[in-house]
C-alpha cells in the first residue's frame, strides 16, 4: 500500500487588504501569504509535496485543524492591527534547506515593532558580509508575517523588496510592506523606517540585534 499522505488543512483570514490564506500540518504552520490567489497558494504547497490539501471546514478533527483554525483567528487579529500572541504558533519550515532555516529562524525572532536590517540580519547568524544571501532566503519565505520577513529591511532604512509577484508589482508590494510596519508601530516616511533618536552625547548605545525605531508622539 502506498503511504497515506498527512492532510493539510487550509484556512482564510480576513483583512483590510484581502484575503490572508493559512495552512497547517500536525506539526506547525506551514504557509502564510496575504493577497496570494488560492489556486496559487495551494500550487505552492503542492510543490512542496507536503500532504493532501483539505479546507478548514472539510477536515477531520486534529492536531492540522486546530492549528489551521488558530493561525486563521491570529493572523486575522495581526491584520486588524492587534497584537495576539503569534509566538506561541509553531512553524514547520523542516522541509526548508537549512541556511533558509537558519535566516528565517532569526527572521522570527524580530519583535513587532522593531526592523532589521539584511546585513544586521547577516551578522545575527554569523554570517557578515552576507546580506545578499540572507535577502533570498527573506524572499522564499513561506510563512508570511508569522516569519515577519517585512520587518527586514535594507541597510539605509529603505524598505527594500517584499513579494513583487504576489501583489502585482513593486509599487503595490512596497506599499503593502509599509502599511504593514506602520500597522505595528514603525514610523516609515517616504518609504524610509525612522531611526530612532541618539541618546546623550558621548553616551555608546547598548547594541541590540533588532533596530528599535521611532514611535509617533501621544
Amino acid at each position: 500500500m502506498p503511504p497515506v499522505r498527512e492532510r493539510i488543512v487550509t484556512a482564510v483570514a480576513d483583512s483590510p487588504w484581502g484575503p490572508a490564506r493559512v495552512a497547517a500540518g500536525p506539526r506547525g504552520v506551514l504557509a502564510v501569504s496575504l493577497l496570494t490567489p488560492a489556486d496559487a497558494f495551494e500550487a505552492g504547497i503542492g510543490r512542496r509535496g507536503l500532504g493532501e490539501l483539505v479546507a478548514l471546514e472539510d477536515a477531520p478533527p486534529g492536531p492540522a485543524r486546530d492549528l489551521a483554525g488558530l493561525a486563521r483567528d491570529l493572523v486575522e487579529a495581526m491584520l486588524a492591527g492587534e497584537a495576539p500572541p503569534v509566538d506561541a504558533l509553531p512553524v514547520d519550515i523542516a522541509d526548508r534547506s537549512a541556511w533558509d532555516r537558519l535566516v528565517l529562524e532569526a527572521v522570527h525572532a524580530i519583535p513587532r515593532g522593531r526592523v532589521a536590517s539584511y546585513g544586521e540580519m547577516a551578522r545575527r547568524i554569523g554570517r557578515t558580509g552576507a546580506a545578499r544571501a540572507v535577502g533570498g532566503a527573506v524572499g522564499r519565505n513561506p510563512v508570511g508575517l508569522l516569519i515577519p520577513c517585512h520587518r527586514v529591511i535594507a541597510g539605509d532604512g529603505t524598505l527594500g523588496g517584499y513579494g513583487v509577484a504576489a501583489w502585482g508589482g513593486e509599487e503595490a508590494a512596497l506599499d503593502l510592506k509599509h502599511d504593514l510596519l506602520v500597522l505595528e508601530g514603525v514610523v516609515v516616511a517616504r518609504r524610509r523606517v525612522a531611526q530612532p533618536t541618539p541618546g546623550p552625547a558621548g553616551q555608546t548605545p547598548r547594541r541590540s540585534p533588532f533596530l528599535p525605531v521611532a514611535r509617533p508622539e501621544s
